[in-house]
């Protein structure tokens, strides 16, 4: 099934690695979708940490992906591959990619798709993928966190960070936030964050102790690194999980594995790219189960903080790159 399509599009590509200013539109063939394949009209594109990593040079596309940047987009479906059910041409659609969101077309598995939640705009839903099945398989499914326990969530004002708040909030857990400066903690805070801790100016560690009463957390979900995860280990409580999903301060570490083995913690953390697509598909299922419904009902929000034409796919890494936003940044085909 297809509707009328054009033989070309516009896409950004990555002329070189190098700085925002690498990112170029370009004039590209439409691509057709395989079996198992939806092929989706993208009206909306987000943005992300990996697409900076990508455009440096520093995260290449698993093999068969697409070279083009983006990991998320929203629009509607435009063509159908063979072995596809349960979609039609014109549904309307969000989906995590492997790669190649920065058009004006792109190729979706079929099984990494979902449907628009309803009351979003495609804006909105293009920036949920990525960050939806990032927070629910680290911090759900490696970290267990269950209803009555508590979670450290780094980076709170983050794309990331504002949707794991809302969503460990949305299922009952205590949430700690850490961000950098007074109003990023205020916007933590807004979204459902029990403590906001400026890292800036205070001590995360100390806070979380004091806050605990010395218990500390089940839960740390981390995306710094370096000389956070000693820090990150004394503010776990007996058999609590550490959940890596990046280092921006470096991936090498010293921990005390003393106090790892005293108190039965758990160290564990995953990449979300390179995983099959039957293991997305299985994470997009439990979100269409457990998520798709809460947002649907309003109590998690897409947090939206600034869009760009697709042309301006330079300006909008320059911003991801400041750190001044709180939520997304998405780009409009």
């Amino acid at each position: 099934m297809t509707s009328v399509l054009p033989e070309t599009m516009t896409a950004i590509a990555i002329e070189t690695p190098g700085g925002p200013e690498v990112l170029k539109p370009a004039t590209l063939p439409v691509p057709k979708p395989g079996p198992g394949e939806i092929l989706i009209k993208v009206e909306a594109a987000g943005v992300n940490r990996p697409d900076v990593l990508q455009r440096r040079g520093m995260y290449n596309p698993p093999p068969g992906a697409s070279p083009l940047p983006g990991l998320e987009v929203a629009g509607t479906v435009a063509a159908i591959g063979p072995d596809v059910e349960g979609w039609s041409v014109g549904d309307l659609v969000c989906a995590l990619v492997a790669g190649g969101g920065y058009a004006g077309y792109c190729v979706a598995p079929a099984p990494q798709c979902l449907p628009i939640p309803k009351g979003l705009s495609a804006a909105e839903a293009a920036g949920l993928p990525e960050t939806l099945f990032t927070v629910w398989t680290n911090v759900f499914e490696r970290g267990r966190l269950r209803a009555g326990e508590s979670v450290l969530v780094h980076g709170g004002s983050s794309g990331i960070g504002t949707t794991a708040i809302q969503l460990a909030k949305a299922r009952g857990a205590t949430v700690f936030a850490t961000a950098g400066s007074a109003e990023k903690c205020r916007a933590c805070e807004e979204l459902g964050a029990d403590v906001a801790i400026d890292y800036r100016t205070e001590d995360f560690a100390a806070v979380i102790r004091e806050r605990t009463g010395g218990r500390g957390v089940d839960v740390v979900l981390d995306m710094v690194g370096g000389d956070y995860v000693a820090r990150n280990i004394d503010s776990l409580a007996v058999e609590g999980r550490h959940v890596s999903i990046a280092f921006l301060k470096g991936a090498k570490v010293e921990i005390d594995l003393q106090k790892v083995m005293a108190r039965r913690l758990t160290l564990t953390g995953s990449t979300l790219r390179p995983r099959s697509v039957a293991e997305k598909g299985a994470i997009a299922a439990a979100l269409k189960a457990e998520v798709w419904p809460l947002i649907e009902a309003g109590r998690i929000r897409p947090v939206l903080h600034a869009t760009f034409p697709l042309a301006q796919a330079a300006e909008a890494h320059a911003l991801m790159e400041s750190s001044a936003h709180v939520g997304k940044i998405v780009l409009l085909a």
